[in-house]
């Protein structure tokens, strides 16, 4: 549950905390805590400043995190103990990284933030984006000590489990209706996940440029390839009217045509993942950011240039629909 309207996991006012109490009242609810988020700037012994995202939680909330920081929690407790993102862009090259593996509430890691002396007791992995460096995981308690604007009343989010074998979207419906007096916008995971993908590529201005980028690549595919195939056609006009003579309709021109798109898609999509996976791991690389070639993205682009090019062959064969045979010898 996040305040509306919120597009992202980091846009939106804060809600109150009495809406835990009014959630766990719904007996489809078996547990609800409050999520806090916050920025902070971490400044280097070297000089160099990262931008931390600061979640906290509840210790006790071990069903709302992953296993590798579940049987973390219970050091987080203790106050200005922190889990640190092993994963915080340029990290590697601190001359500290390498102690991170070996961190534990016995053999902590201090250093300051916000005038904050705080004790590193673990890690867990989650990696920069686009607004930061990368992560703590603390406390409640531990948060508003670190971001002093901030106030235990007012989470950003509150986190909800479902009881075992309950429809989430049910009780999402129900939610909607129980606190309809309230400013409150109640969303499942995958809707909350899919809601920030569309304001990526739509609301901001890098999605926008990308879209734009890929439309325009598609576009230019799209006319290359008729290109190639309307010089195939023209080049064969002469077979191509004797097939009409011979009393074959254009459904099976179009389908030769078709297979010759087919096989240009196929012989161009091969180098093209390859180099699309190159340039993946390259940004990646040098911006820390979770770039891969995936199979679904990779099959996505494989049916989507066989539709361009489909779509090529289907307006080079424009000029044989029309055409009387006669006149093409």
């Amino acid at each position: 549950m996040i305040s509306p309207p919120s597009a992202t996991l980091f846009t939106g006012a804060q809600i109150a905390r009495r809406i835990v109490y009014l959630a766990l009242s719904d007996p489809n609810v078996s547990d609800a805590t409050p999520l806090y988020l916050g920025n902070l700037e971490w400044k280097r012994p070297n000089g160099i400043s990262k931008t931390l995202i600061v979640y906290g939680m509840a210790p006790e909330a071990t069903h709302f995190t992953s296993p590798a920081i579940a049987s973390q929690l219970e050091g987080l407790k203790l106050a200005d103990h922190v889990l640190l993102d092993s994963q915080i862009r340029d990290l590697s090259d601190d001359e500290n990284s390498s102690s991170l593996a070996h961190l534990s509430t016995e053999n902590p890691a201090t250093f300051e933030i916000n005038g904050k002396t705080i004790s590193a007791i673990g890690t867990f992995k989650l990696g920069s984006g686009f607004g930061s460096d990368g992560a703590l995981f603390v406390s409640d308690q531990t948060f508003q000590r670190l971001l002093h604007e901030s106030s235990p009343g007012t989470p950003s989010h509150v986190l909800i489990n479902v009881q075992s074998g309950v429809d989430p979207q049910t009780v999402v419906l129900e939610l909607k209706k129980r606190l309809s007096s309230e400013l409150v916008q109640v969303r499942t995971t995958a809707q909350a996940l899919a809601d920030d993908v569309a304001y990526m590529n739509t609301q901001v201005p890098m999605g926008i440029i990308f879209g734009f980028g890929v439309f325009i690549g598609v576009l230019v595919g799209i006319v290359i390839v008729y290109q190639v195939l309307s010089a195939d056609v023209a080049a064969h006009i002469r077979e191509y009217a004797t097939f009409k003579a011979m009393g074959y309709t254009h459904r099976f021109l179009l389908t030769i045509v078709m297979e010759e798109a087919v096989i240009v898609a196929i012989i161009g999509f091969f180098p093209g993942i390859f180099l699309g996976a190159l340039i993946y791991k390259i940004m990646g690389s040098a911006t820390d950011l979770p770039l891969a070639m995936t199979t679904t993205r990779a099959l996505t682009v494989l049916l989507g240039t066989i539709s361009a090019c489909a779509i090529s062959g289907a307006l080079a064969t424009v000029r044989l629909r029309n055409t009387d045979p006669a006149e093409l010898f």
